[in-house]
């Protein structure tokens, strides 16, 4: 044994050594993690070929390994890590030689690319990392975080600290148009950290909050590290979970689990949601807080202009909170006691007589007792109650019975009897209206009150026409027939308060982005769609975006950019009320209708796409945004390809295996996350959260997502660690970014003091996320 280290342990000292010499050699990133792996193999197979590296394997056939097994001891819980005295013998690192290694690396390669890059289930999901990075990178070209840093240090600039709180502000809105941390850092580097320093700001503090708020990026969705890191979790979590429920005895995870063992991304964004928020108040929190106690390094900033014409002393309480929290309160109000929900009306033409209990009784003893562990003797006992009555009433065997026709239409007027009288769905629309109306009014109290009331009125006459003439029957054309006179007037009144919203400058600059990112984000969250579909939709409105900003600067119309942003609305809105498919049996004729606009829809915006791009090209926007957005793209995927060779290079020699069973020795699955965690976080420091993710993460990930702690919290807590790694000196990488673009004024002492505070807030967070799992879990569990 060399060092008397084990060959394993020396086999993982020099591939990691390689991997950090690569990377610190300042060749791209991943031409050297793929490098690293082929080098770190020709040493390890010349040391073994040598006889210079010798494994201490268990030996299988010994008679105390067989009395673990025949206590119950699963297989892959027996290491030397937790059965020390266990017989041994010696081998080499490469027991069946170096060539055969070779081979069988490169097999599971091919296998490997076919799966994760090229043709496995998840290249879809990646699919969306190109389109969120073009979202992203074409809203940076187009002025979007000049604008939002200008508008809302008007909106907090007076107040103390205002200028610190603006950023926080702007960086989480950047975090949610783009995702790329580097590029946020930069860009707010650049525009707002001259104007903090001239406007008597501390260089700490600006610094600090510069490199906090760019950060965000990272856990705010639509954030690419979650969605590359939810891509893996999935499958390391369906894995993993696969494995356990085997050596349980059980047959398969939905019986040990009682529910699938999926993870997807989209139940990771609506998990990330709430702890990017907090992130962002305890940012905000902190600067106004620090500005309270240090008013001379934090002072307030005047603004020259006014854009909301206040009348009397409670104009902005009354018009921006009290009347749009009373119009949501009420719609919520309506649905509390029964007035409004959900009308759909779905019947079953045969009486299901098979059922089936919440878990699955008929299981082996040992699957049995582990489910008893997991789920506890209370739900075990009721699943048996629950399959005893099933037994009792014939058993689960018996085909389903047909309804009569009495009975089908004694069920249909049961259910009709019992829907609300308001849609949920259309309350939706009242409560939008409302809240424009409402802004409208106090964004311009002067001008003439009598078209918002108009409006209001169109708003009470759609309730009416509701609750009085539709039905939770009636066809999606004659809801909008019932509803064309209150719809019209709406139109009419919006058209004026529209106008009037837009002499606002807060609201024509926050509005756009802020529409494209609910629009994404809520097909994702309301379980619309997937990441990837939504992705592409972000990216078509940020490039509508871009073009009607380009149309605007040169004095052009922008009508062709309304209508295509209006015509891939109403696509949306046709596509979720009628029925689009023309292949089935009876067709009805508003259906049919509904399918010709959504065709003429669909034909105009890929024309109104063309001429955006159009304006884009000629206006040297485009090019160097598809350029950007090809390089990161490429990066991303060729790391992904470059980890994986490094990845199989481990396995080939039983290095990730040698990882996990030390990780598995240790009882507490909260010490091993915990340690995982810390390993993390200092990696944060010399590697890149793709290195990350797709190197360690496979590694560690079969231990971590293979017990009981919950995935979603589990995954959240790694992107909220590695956003800390990335701000904590002398190495995280917001540092070296704002570095970059900072002025000669400001020094690196600067800004590693300025971001301590933040660090303490993350690592607070993290504390915080780890006593209070429920702040990860209860968006994603409210909305399922």
């Amino acid at each position: 044994m060399l060092f008397g280290l084990d060959g394993v342990e020396v086999g993982l000292i020099i591939t990691f050594a390689c991997l950090f010499t690569a990377i610190m050699s300042g060749y791209p990133v991943a031409f050297a993690i793929g490098g690293a792996g082929v080098i770190s193999f020709g040493i390890l197979a010349a040391l073994s070929e040598a006889g210079v590296l010798i494994h201490q394997a268990v030996d299988d056939r010994s008679a105390e390994y067989a009395a673990l097994l025949a206590e119950g001891v699963a297989r892959e819980s027996i290491s030397l890590f937790r059965y020390p005295d266990l017989p041994t013998y010696e081998q080499p690192l490469f027991p069946q030689g170096w060539e055969r290694a070779f081979d069988r690396t490169i097999s599971n390669i091919t296998n490997r690319m076919n799966e994760r890059v090229f043709a496995g289930p998840s290249i879809e999901t990646l699919l969306a990392v190109a389109m969120f990075v073009l979202m992203g990178i074409t809203l940076e070209r187009s002025r979007i975080a000049n604008d939002l840093l200008t508008t809302m240090a008007r909106v907090f600039g007076p107040l103390p600290g205002g200028l610190a709180v603006s950023i926080v502000v702007v960086g989480a809105f950047l975090a949610a148009s783009t995702g790329i941390v580097g590029a946020t850092v930069v860009t707010m580097g650049l525009l707002a950290l001259p104007t903090m320093l001239r406007n008597g700001y501390s260089p700490e503090l600006s610094t600090g909050v510069i490199a906090a708020s760019g950060t965000l990026g990272q856990i705010i969705p639509p954030s690419i590290v979650i969605v590359l890191l939810g891509t893996l979790a999935g499958d390391l979590y369906s894995t993993a979970q696969e494995t356990r429920a085997q050596s349980f005895g059980c047959s398969d995870a939905l019986t040990y689990l009682g529910e699938p063992a999926v993870l997807s991304v989209g139940t990771l964004f609506q998990a990330a949601i709430l702890p990017g928020v907090f992130l962002a108040f305890l940012y905000g929190a902190y600067a106004f807080g620090f500005a309270l106690f240090r008013p001379e390094k934090a002072p307030p900033v005047q603004t020259e202009r006014r854009d909301v014409e206040m009348v009397g002393p409670y104009h902005n309480l009354t018009w921006f909170l009290a009347v749009p929290v009373a119009v949501i309160l009420f719609a919520i109000g309506l649905g509390q006691v029964g007035l409004a929900g959900g009308q759909g009306i779905n019947l079953a033409s045969a009486a299901q007589q098979t059922q089936q209990a919440d878990l699955r009784t008929n299981v082996s003893e040992t699957c049995q007792e582990a489910m008893i562990f997991r789920h506890g003797q209370e739900a075990w006992d009721a699943a048996v109650a629950q399959q005893a009555e099933i037994d009792a009433a014939g058993g689960g065997q018996a085909e389903d019975v047909p309804l009569t026709a009495e009975e089908l239409a004694a069920a249909r007027a049961e259910a009709i009897a019992n829907a609300a009288p308001l849609s949920s769905s259309l309350m939706v629309v009242w409560v939008l209206a409302g809240l424009v109306f409402a802004l409208a009014a106090g964004v311009a109290p002067r001008a003439p009150a009598w078209p918002l009331l108009v409006g209001a009125g169109g708003i009470g006459l759609g309730l009416l026409f509701d609750a009085l003439f539709i039905s939770p029957v009636a066809s999606p054309g004659d809801t909008f027939l019932i509803l064309a006179i209150p719809y019209a007037i709406l139109l009419w009144s919006g058209r004026i308060a529209a106008q009037r919203l837009g002499q606002n400058e807060l609201l024509r600059v926050v509005f756009p982005p802020l529409v494209l990112i609910v629009a994404v984000l809520g097909s994702i969250l309301g379980g619309i769609t997937n990441p990837t579909p939504a992705a592409a939709l972000g990216a078509a409105g940020a490039l509508l975006l871009a073009a009607f900003r380009k149309l605007e600067d040169q004095g052009k119309s922008t009508t062709p950019i309304l209508v295509t942003a209006l015509a891939i609305a109403l696509m949306l809105i046709l596509g979720t009320n009628f029925d689009l498919r023309m292949n089935l049996v009876i067709v009805e004729m508003e259906d049919r209708i509904a399918f010709l606009v959504a065709i003429a829809c669909y034909f105009t915006a890929i024309l109104g796409l063309l001429y955006a791009c159009w304006v884009l090209f000629t206006g040297h926007v485009l090019t160097p945004v598809v350029r950007e957005t090809a390089k990161v793209t490429a990066m991303v995927f060729a790391i992904l390809i470059g980890s994986q060779i490094l990845n199989l290079v481990l396995i080939s020699f039983g290095g990730e295996e040698y990882i996990q069973d030390f990780l598995r020795s240790i009882d507490n699955e909260q010490k091993v996350f915990l340690i995982v965690m810390l390993v993390l976080f200092i990696l944060g420091f010399v590697l890149d959260f793709l290195e990350i993710i797709y190197i360690v993460i496979p590694i560690v990930g079969p231990v971590i997502y293979g017990g009981t702690l919950d995935p979603k919290w589990v995954t959240i807590m790694i992107a909220v660690n590695l956003q800390t790694s990335f701000l904590t000196p002398p190495f995280g990488f917001a540092l070296f970014y704002l570095r970059g673009v900072a002025p000669k004024s400001v020094t690196t002492g600067h800004i590693y003091r300025g971001v301590v505070p933040f660090v303490g807030i993350q690592v607070l967070g993290l504390a915080l996320l780890w006593a209070m799992p429920w702040i990860v879990t209860i968006v994603p569990d409210w909305l399922s």
